[in-house]
């Protein structure tokens, strides 16, 4: 009879280390999946990193190139309104010289019509250039502005992101400013008459219990 019980006995125990051997054998497989799926996922971490260093990298390098695009700018239009005061100057120079020289034509004109002889001609039919309409043209032609090209769309979506990236930071630092200034809810100890927090069951500094003063109503049962 002992024997009986002592061969059911480890017929128990090698169905239990069957059941549990089967069982660590499952969790072994899941474990081994469990890390084939971290490998792979931190390879896809690092390629994903990867690929956010290279697109940090091409923004740089389109915000870089648009500050150098906006520094030609600045260059270029200071150029340009040296060079339109420069022409303006050349005009103002040119009128007074041809000022000067309408009043000396017609007194030429006077003596070599005492003399008999014809009028010079005038300035406009000997070159179109040197007529005052030819320099107003040319004056309003000089101060149009080119008009400006259309930005690429990469460069509006950097400027954009930029744009995003601080408003996200503003609003952040504005939130966390309003959590500061909110008080937690305080109310005073009974004993003590100290502020301690609304729903503290214990007030901290004389160890008395705090009743709410608002305590919870309990819920009627329906009747039956």
């Amino acid at each position: 009879m002992a024997d009986e019980q002592q061969l059911l006995s480890k017929l128990e125990s090698i169905k239990e280390i069957r059941n549990k051997t089967v069982q660590m054998e499952k969790l072994k497989a899941r474990l081994h999946s469990e890390f084939a799926t971290l490998e792979c996922e931190e390879k896809h971490l690092r390629e994903y990193k990867q690929e956010m260093e290279l697109l940090l990298q091409e923004k740089m390098a389109h915000v870089e190139e648009l500050r150098l695009i906006h520094g030609d700018i600045n260059v270029m239009e200071n150029t340009i309104k040296q060079s339109e005061c420069d022409l303006n100057k050349l005009l103002e120079s040119t009128r007074r010289l041809h000022d000067e020289y309408k009043p000396l034509k017609e007194h030429v004109d006077a003596l070599r019509a005492a003399l008999g002889l014809r009028r010079l001609p005038e300035l406009s039919r000997e070159e179109e250039r040197l007529s005052l309409d030819y320099f107003e043209k040319q004056k309003a032609d000089w101060q149009t502005e080119p008009p400006e090209p259309p930005i690429p769309e990469s460069l509006v979506a950097v400027a954009a992101a930029q744009q995003l990236q601080t408003a996200r930071k503003q609003d952040a630092r504005q939130s966390a400013t309003t959590f500061r200034q909110q008080p937690p809810p305080m109310k005073a100890c009974l004993s003590c008459h100290q502020q301690i927090h609304r729903n503290a069951p214990i007030c901290p500094l004389c160890k008395a219990k705090s009743r709410s003063r608002n305590p919870k109503k309990p819920k009627r049962k329906p009747d039956e």
